[in-house]
């Protein structure tokens, strides 16, 4: 009789949550260890702190998770959450207001993200071979006698109704992923081992959130959902205002540059009021506040480098925030989690056509590096954003990132006038396009023609002062 093939997903957030789907199709039975008790409904848990703050799921997200879960879409707009003609969403860009134009976009669909990881839940619940196992804490690695190959996980459970009572289990698996996170102690474990942890790049922006939950009524049913942008180094507020199931609307504020939105009542309303537009002022001044104002300030760029370890053990791969972690203002977050998911299928499906089923020599060390590249974009995005503040601390860009931000600056210009240039930058955004689509000559020569242009009005600046 065959074994049992078996894997481990360390964190039930929504990283770990995809590559569950994933495993699900190439092992026979897949185990998610994840330290809360999971609600029985959609409503906020520790492990997810951020939880409470504006969540968008990108178009190329959106299709990934469609593809995972069929009919996940219709489930969520049916729960109350709405759909929106991208075209409606007003965004005060860098650069001042985005203008109109026909996105080769979908709808968007806009939730909580507790409404989110629920629904996935619950999908992922049908599958007979993928087991939830709550109140677990991973304590370390387990390996074959050499070291060689993680062989399990070492974890420690505790009782639900009372957490001082606790016992641990060693876990046995062909395959772990460690999905938890930025507090993933696998540098750790690895050290423990005899291996070299990954070399970690941060770069900080100091960059915080407050959010809260109003009621739609009065002028707020009137609103149109806005987004405004910062605008490093000189425009270190922003915010948006959506809606989202249950009749509501999520209120995110944002500040970088230690330029933190307050979380009392006054302190949050002066802080919308100072934004660039009073779009978002006029809507939540005398609306009803349901929720009380939350703060998250966890927003460092952190890339642990693993696909650069020269000793790598075999069966054990990072996927997620615990490998790659972006400012969350970008909300690049749960779409490259679903990358990185998608990667992983392809992945596996590679490996077994390769080898014989169930052999996964060398395929750990191959995914990192492969994900190593799949998340060189995204994190060049935020980085060269965040890099823009006064204050970021751990940016050391070179030559061609520091044209490649001055560019872009360009374009950011041209686009608040030219509905083609912005329409563009928003399937780029979306991860729809390639950025290689903004280099293109028809917005290069618009993008470059702002040096002329500008240099044409200090001249005759000067000029005019002169005479």
């Amino acid at each position: 009789m065959q074994r049992e093939s078996h894997a481990i997903i360390i964190g039930g957030s929504l990283a770990g949550l995809l590559a569950s789907r994933v495993l699900a199709k190439h092992f026979d039975r897949v185990s998610i260890v994840e330290g809360d008790f999971l609600p029985e409904k959609p409503a906020p848990r520790p492990g997810i702190p951020q939880s409470r703050h504006l969540h968008i799921l990108l178009n190329r997200g959106k299709i990934i998770l469609e593809e995972f879960f069929p009919g996940l879409e219709k489930e969520l707009v049916a729960a109350g959450a709405p759909s929106l003609d991208p075209r409606s969403i007003g965004w005060f860009s860098p650069a001042g207001w985005a203008p109109q134009f026909t996105p080769d976009l979908n709808d968007l669909i806009l939730f909580s993200r507790d409404l989110l990881d629920w629904h996935i839940r619950r999908r992922l619940a049908e599958n007979t071979n993928v087991h939830f196992r709550e109140g677990g804490t991973v304590t370390g690695l387990l390996t074959n006698a050499s070291g060689a190959e993680v062989a399990g996980v070492s974890v420690r459970f505790c009782d639900r109704h009372n957490r001082a009572n606790t016992h641990t289990e060693n876990l046995n698996a062909d395959l772990v992923v460690d999905a938890s996170g930025q507090v993933s102690k696998t540098p750790q474990w690895l050290k423990s081992l005899g291996y070299e942890p990954p070399q970690e790049t941060a770069i900080n922006a100091f960059v915080g959130y407050a959010s809260r939950i109003y009621k739609c009524s009065g002028k707020l049913s009137d609103t149109a959902p806005v987004f405004v942008s910062l605008g490093p180094p000189l425009r270190t507020r922003g915010g948006a205002i959506f809606p989202i199931e249950g009749n509501r609307w999520l209120v995110s504020l944002n500040g970088g540059d230690r330029d933190y939105p307050p979380a009392d009542e006054a302190g949050f309303l002066e802080f919308v009021r100072t934004l660039p537009t009073p779009t978002i002022y006029d809507a939540i001044k005398d609306a009803e506040a349901i929720t009380p104002i939350y703060s998250y300030r966890g927003t460092e760029n952190r890339l642990r480098h693993y696909e650069r370890l020269p000793r790598y053990p075999e069966n054990l791969i990072i996927i997620g925030h615990a490998v790659c972690t972006f400012n969350p203002i970008y909300g690049h977050g749960m779409t490259v989690a679903a990358l990185d998911a998608q990667m992983l299928d392809e992945c596996l499906q590679k490996q077994r056509e390769r080898y014989s089923e169930g052999n996964l020599k060398g395929f750990s060390r191959q995914f990192q590096q492969k994900l190593a590249k799949l998340h060189t974009i995204p994190w060049t995005f935020a980085i060269s954003q965040d890099s823009r503040y006064p204050g970021s601390e751990g940016a050391k860009l070179n030559l061609a990132t520091r044209l490649t931000i001055d560019y872009m600056n360009l374009v950011l210009k041209v686009l608040v006038s030219d509905p083609k240039v912005c329409q563009a930058f928003v399937g780029v955004a979306h991860m729809i396009e390639s950025p290689a689509v903004l280099f293109h000559p028809s917005i290069a020569v618009k993008a470059i023609g702002q040096l002329v242009s500008g240099g044409q009005k200090v001249a005759e600046g000067r000029i005019n002062r002169q005479t």
